[in-house]
């Protein structure tokens, strides 16, 4: 069968047939058959054929990957408290949550995009620190209450402050109080949460959270 551009086989960066048959003399193995038996225990292995359906093509496969995808409901999401909607400017969109550069995989057996979000990320945190003059920003992985727990231990091990107290700011949102309370408690920081002006420093504090 000629090589066709639209069959992934034809694509995939694997084993050429010259480096199977080296592996295979080397292992003294008499083909693939032969090595998966020696390698996977009989008990374990199935005996019947798998009942998959014809392999599509490329062209195919995202043919009905959209039209699986057209069958899903876009939902107005009602759940408030930090989830509001955004209007992101088209340069923004398809320079960051478009740009292929960052949503495709850098190998063949790498299918997500965990290096292209960290790029992201950087991208992110260096924009922060340009606005702010900060020397530092940090950018959460995933979501509000995590990035608010992960300054919060950032700042505690950069803080030349004795103190174990970290003040947040009472109109901040409950579920990010709440994983702060989870973080703070076994490493043993003190979260103090009210009026930051009623607070005061009297007693001292390494870090503060105000909430926008």
């Amino acid at each position: 069968m000629s090589q066709h551009p639209d069959r992934f086989v034809d694509r995939h960066i694997g084993p050429r047939q010259a480096d199977l048959d080296a592996m295979l003399r080397t292992l003294s193995c008499r083909d693939i058959d032969d090595l998966i038996g020696r390698a996977v225990p009989a008990s374990i292995r199935s005996q019947n054929e798998l009942a998959l359906a014809q392999p599509l093509s490329e062209v195919e496969a995202m043919d009905a990957l959209s039209r699986w995808a057209s069958r899903n409901a876009v939902l107005r999401s009602y759940i408030g408290l930090g989830y509001h909607g955004t209007v992101v400017p088209a340069v923004l969109r398809r320079n960051i949550l478009e740009n292929p550069g960052w949503y495709t995989q850098y190998t063949p057996y790498q299918a997500e995009i965990a290096q292209g979000r960290l790029e992201a990320l950087l991208n992110f945190q260096t924009l922060v620190i340009s606005l702010t003059g900060l020397d530092v920003a940090n950018a959460s992985l995933l979501d509000e209450a995590t990035a608010a727990a992960e300054a919060m231990t950032m700042a505690r091990r950069q803080s030349k402050s004795s103190s174990n107290r970290f003040v947040v700011h009472h109109d901040t949102h409950p579920q990010t109080i709440a994983v702060l309370r989870t973080r703070a408690e076994p490493v043993g920081v003190e979260l103090v949460v009210g009026d930051v002006d009623a607070i005061g420093s009297g007693d001292g504090l390494f870090g503060a959270l105000f909430s926008l």
